[in-house]
């Protein structure tokens, strides 16, 4: 009786109808990004970066998913996310033209890619990444005409990122004894075409670099991003935010001691932080394995009878986890130093070159 009623409702139908409807609209959205960007292409060269495409909603990553770097993100939403979001906002004047070029510079594993993928995110910015590789080719020429279609490609897709990974290996220091003509010519192509956007308020394309190496970088490059933030290696306060997030979905114990955590793990990227949190997690899994082969007993199907994750566990993979990159190396050294000179929250006083770009 029940049944036929539910059979003959038009709650039930409606509510069908609707399911399906969604159903489609997620079939055309997943598909949509691609056979778009085919129809955007006008030739082989724009179609190079298709695959190099991200469109925002697909990205998945945000800025609550980065445990730290607060001051980097909300530099980042005054210089990228409020131009992108409210264009109308800074559309008189010169004071408020939009950025065109940012740099972001630290050791490695700070969270540099993941702070631009977040950004593209909370943008609403349709995100392309590329490097030195993507704008080479063996083909004389061809080099200049993929940078030329780059940026022809992304005014097509505005809002857009573009993030230059290792940007230093892309545009560095011209000049040198064994640079390639090609490779000049590459990179002349690209600081053109950089300056045609700095041109056009209107277009909402954003050159994001990135690099552990600033102080290789052409110097005409470095005027053409006059926003440098320095993606330092995390405090104790901020290793704990990072641990946290890292170990949020994880079995630990109750008590778990973050803080006494955070401040062993000194000197540690949270790249090195999630690699220490892998090794920390493998040892109830080998213990368990190790019971199991001593004592004779049977496989277990459930990960419940796992123990959770306690300090011990990561005091004691610090022995096969340690940091990447010494405090004290000359590799940080350089680049307190160049931040001091050239970076958002160095001292420009001590330059005597007048004004900045």
């Amino acid at each position: 009786m029940s049944a036929s009623k539910h059979k003959r409702g038009p709650l039930t139908a409606a509510t069908l109808e609707i399911a399906i409807a969604r159903l489609k609209d997620q079939e055309t959205t997943s598909r949509k990004p691609s056979q778009s960007l085919k129809n955007l292409a006008k030739d082989e060269y724009e179609s190079n970066f298709i695959s190099a495409v991200v469109p925002s909603g697909e990205i998945g990553v945000k800025f609550e998913n980065i445990g730290a770097l607060e001051d980097v993100k909300k530099a980042l939403n005054e210089l990228v996310i409020l131009p992108m979001r409210r264009p109308e906002l800074f559309s008189r004047g010169n004071l408020l033209r939009p950025c065109k070029g940012i740099l972001l510079f630290g050791p490695p594993g700070t969270g540099k890619t993941l702070l631009a993928k977040a950004l593209a995110t909370e943008a609403g910015a349709n995100f392309i990444s590329i490097t030195g590789s993507t704008l080479t080719s063996k083909w004389f020429g061809d080099a200049e005409k993929l940078t030329k279609s780059l940026f022809s490609f992304a005014s097509k897709l505005a809002p857009v990122i573009i993030f230059v990974d290792e940007v230093d290996s892309l545009l560095g220091a011209r000049g040198g004894a064994f640079e390639h003509e090609a490779t000049r010519r590459m990179r002349n192509e690209f600081m053109a075409a950089w300056d045609g956007l700095r041109t056009k308020d209107s277009q909402r394309i954003l050159i994001l670099g990135a690099t552990n190496r600033p102080f290789d970088l052409d110097d005409a490059v470095i005027r053409r991003l006059p926003r440098r933030i320095y993606v330092d290696l995390p405090d104790a306060a901020n290793r704990m935010k990072i641990l946290k997030i890292f170990l949020a979905q994880e079995n630990v114990v109750p008590d778990f001691q973050f803080d006494e955590l955070a401040n062993a793990t000194e000197g540690y990227s949270g790249s090195d932080l999630k690699n220490l949190c892998i090794a920390a997690a493998y040892r109830p899994v080998q213990e368990l394995l190790e019971e199991e082969s001593q004592g004779g007993q049977k496989q277990r199907d459930s990960a419940t009878s796992l123990r959770p994750l306690n300090l011990d566990d990561f005091i004691q993979s610090k022995a096969k986890v340690g940091p990447s990159v010494a405090f004290d190396a000359t590799s940080m050294n350089e680049l307190r130093k160049w931040n001091e000179q050239y970076g958002e929250g160095g001292s420009r006083k001590k330059s005597p070159f007048g004004f900045g770009d």
